[in-house]
């Protein structure tokens, strides 16, 4: 069991005893989270580990789901696509269902506590029937910057019924008359997904993989549909092996675009054509052959052209990877531009960046250094936590 005192060797120095310090102020007081699901993304793992810590440290940690049939889920998923700013068919029957099955698991759940941090779209209308008493948040971890005019209407309504609402950056953040603040996501370093791994483990995980370390490897990590180009990334690789002997891997499951399944035969057809395209389909619960793939990569891509924060951008830089990464999203926040990685708008842009890499080796080195110890700064999972402990801390102070 990884307690508190284990992330000392890899955080800032001070870090843990600045953690120890605010647990003292908010000792005992009950912080609740609600979500949609415990698995996921990077932010039900990040929380995974933080109501480990957060208990650890003296609160009272607690994380409740939402229930929900079919057609619930099928709802909260298309207003969650909707709110960044995609097409989808909502109509007033199915909006009404998404209403009245929250309102049936907010009959089902305790949610008395200090302070309710709500996670996304789908449990957000529970705010209508909140018990008397409490902090209520809401934490979104999407881009919300441009969405949908119609069902942001809608939405509206309930998540400017919250005290607050915590945002991933301040470029997420639509129009809301309620107090706003920013916390970064994070990565655990020593997760399965992140923790140090020897030649050896590396080796052999790739093996059990398919994916042999004979060359120098460019990789993208992600979900397979059009928002992540993984067909620009080709195009980009396609350039670079004119010049450079090297071999593409994309890794990642599919998306949640209904084009998925059409990305995925035409990245099989391209590694059909090509032996050094590699497209590698992994399970959801695929954390070491992430870590392997990362820390075998010379160089991590993550072309976006729409996407959220992708904290997978952190976790190669923790790996000592520059990355090369598209001008969407939170992606610009975690890359700094020439120092450690690069932000592109076109194939041909990423192939110019890999190119100037393969050609400097020193640089890839370099790079990787600076950018290991900017995620350490900025994108630990003990910032995280700080970050929590100082909102809990400070929207449920007694007033003197």
């Amino acid at each position: 069991m990884i307690k508190i005192d284990d992330y000392r060797e890899v955080a800032p120095r001070g870090t843990v005893d600045l953690l120890l310090r605010l647990a003292d102020r908010v000792r005992g007081r009950r912080f609740l989270h609600i979500s949609a699901t415990r698995f996921g993304g990077g932010a039900a793992e990040a929380l995974q580990r933080l109501m480990l810590l957060m208990s650890e440290l003296g609160l009272d940690a607690g994380w409740e789901i939402i229930g929900g049939d079919t057609e619930f889920y099928a709802t909260a998923k298309a207003i969650t696509a909707a709110l960044q700013g995609e097409e989808r068919v909502l109509t007033e029957e199915m909006l009404e269902h998404y209403l009245e099955r929250n309102r049936a698991s907010g009959g089902k759940l305790p949610l008395e506590a200090d302070l309710v941090l709500v996670h996304d779209p789908a449990p957000a209308s529970l705010v209508a029937d909140r018990p008397a008493g409490g902090t209520w948040v809401w934490r979104c971890h999407l881009d919300l910057s441009a969405p949908e005019r119609r069902i942001w209407n809608f939405f509206r309504r309930y998540a400017a019924r919250y005290d607050a609402a915590v945002f991933s950056r301040p470029g997420f953040v639509p129009h809301l008359p309620i107090p706003q603040f920013i916390v970064h996501p994070s990565i655990d370093p020593l997760s399965d997904k992140n923790r140090e791994l020897s030649r050896r483990e590396i080796r052999t995980i790739l093996e059990g993989v398919g994916v042999p370390l004979d060359k120098p490897v460019l990789l993208q990590v992600g979900a397979v549909d059009r928002s992540r180009d993984p067909i620009g990334v080709v195009n980009a690789y396609r350039i670079v092996k004119k010049h450079h002997d090297v071999r593409l891997v994309l890794a990642g499951g599919g998306g949640d675009g209904p084009e998925s399944g059409e990305v995925f035969a035409e990245l099989r057809e391209a590694a059909a054509r090509d032996p050094d395209i590699v497209a590698l389909e992994l399970p959801p619960d695929a954390q070491l052959q992430i870590n392997a793939l990362q820390r075998a990569a010379t160089i991590v891509l993550q072309k976006s052209v729409r996407d959220g924060f992708a904290i997978g951008v952190a976790e190669a830089m923790w790996k000592g990877k520059p990355v090369i990464g598209g001008a969407v999203g939170g992606l610009p926040a975690q890359i700094a531009d020439g120092v450690t990685g690069y932000i592109v708008r076109s194939a041909e842009g990423a192939a110019f960046w890999l190119r100037h890499l393969l050609n400097n080796p020193e640089l890839i080195a370099r790079m990787g250094g600076v950018g290991r110890e900017h995620v350490r700064r900025n994108f630990l999972i003990t910032r995280h936590l700080s970050d929590y402990l100082a909102l809990l801390a400070h929207l449920t102070a007694t007033p003197a």
